[in-house]
């Protein structure tokens, strides 16, 4: 292994994967890091960011080219109107990139372009953002992922319902006034994704645990909602479980936030814990390691969204949302409401999953 491949950075890293995936038509992780002389983590890592900029499709071990409008058979696609259809997403980073990659392949199959834009969830009035996507020549209709808890969330419902254009709701409910009719919409179940995380931390034997969320979000109450309906169930006394908020992990107080719900834990006995998202849990976990706790032989630890949880060591267990489901099912949705737009309003509500990994375990024996 020389010095120059030693030091690759990650532009010369991704170049070699995907000259080495053109050529071979696949690609392992045990051979780039034996081409590479890096960690698998550090490949893993530049897997991912390459399956989310849409280049390769990771699979056990390694990838394979994405499936695009070259490879796409005659069988599966679709032709359509050759229209589009404009989507409006808080970010173009973390969560939603896997819920894109779904609606461009669903999209291709119908024969239709996207027109994507990424707001914030400080944006605090979209309609701009949204009467600049109509004027486009061809849109047919709108995907859109606004922020419910600004100031103009129900004036943004209320011109989309009045726009005369179809529109669904992604990983969003509202309802359009004064009848409060819903809104068409296709969401993950969050609150079932905290149901499957403490039915399986009660199934290894944990009788107190806690949810720990990185903040009040549209996901965060729904998870909230369904930890809440799982502690019933479980018949969790009061003392038997704990609930808290972590405030930004960029900003201040994050620290002092994590100890805190360290030291919450210890004092109450609890021994399994749900965290929102994955980078949260991974900060809890680093600095519990720091204070000589074993996760998770002291700890259990459920993550919430299965983005990174797979690369982490010890590999989290965590909910993963359907994000590709979600982003078909929408444009699915739309391209139903454009054909026949008497159709009853549908809102379609998609299951995560469960991917038991190393970072849950039976609670410790303690004398």
């Amino acid at each position: 292994m020389t010095d120059q491949q030693h030091a690759l950075l990650a532009p010369a890293r991704h170049a070699h994967i995907l000259a080495a995936l053109e050529r071979n038509g696949t690609v392992r992780i045990s051979q780039l890091t034996d081409e590479l002389g890096v960690a698998a983590v550090t490949l893993r890592r530049d897997l991912q960011q390459l399956e989310e900029e849409g280049h390769l499709e990771r699979v056990h071990g390694g990838a394979v080219p994405a499936a695009s409008s070259e490879t796409a058979s005659p069988e599966t696609a679709r032709p359509g109107s050759g229209g589009s259809i404009a989507v409006l997403v808080p970010s173009l980073n973390y969560y939603w990139p896997g819920v894109v990659r779904g609606m461009e392949q669903e999209a291709h199959r119908r024969g239709l372009r996207l027109l994507l834009r990424g707001a914030s969830y400080e944006l605090q009035d979209e309609r701009p953002v949204l009467e600049r996507l109509v004027a486009t020549d061809d849109v047919q209709g709108l995907i859109v992922a606004p922020n419910p808890d600004a100031a103009h969330a129900q004036d943004v419902v209320q011109w989309l319902a009045e726009s005369g254009v179809p529109s669904v709701f992604v990983e969003r409910e509202a309802v359009a006034l004064p009848s409060r009719e819903p809104v068409e919409s296709v969401t993950t179940d969050h609150a079932l994704g905290a149901v499957l995380a403490a039915r399986h931390l009660a199934r290894l034997g944990h009788r107190k645990v806690g949810l720990i969320l990185s903040r009040d979000s549209p996901t965060g109450r729904k998870i909230v909602k369904g930890w809440d309906a799982a502690c019933e169930e479980l018949e969790l006394s009061p003392s038997e479980h704990f609930e808290q908020f972590f405030p930004d992990r960029n900003g201040p107080g994050f620290s002092a936030a994590v100890e805190s719900a360290i030291d919450t834990a210890l004092s109450t006995g609890v021994t399994g814990l749900l965290i929102h998202s994955d980078p949260e849990a991974m900060a809890f976990i680093d600095i519990a390691l720091n204070r000589g706790i074993s996760v998770p032989d002291d700890l259990s630890v459920v993550a919430y969204d299965d983005e990174v949880a797979q690369l982490f060591t010890p590999a989290l267990t965590a909910v993963s949302p359907p994000r590709a489901g979600v982003g078909a099912a929408a444009v699915d949705l739309l391209a139903r409401r454009i054909e026949d737009p008497d159709r009853p309003v549908h809102r379609v509500s998609l299951s995560p999953t469960l991917n038991v990994r190393q970072s849950t375990a039976p609670p410790a024996a303690r004398s």
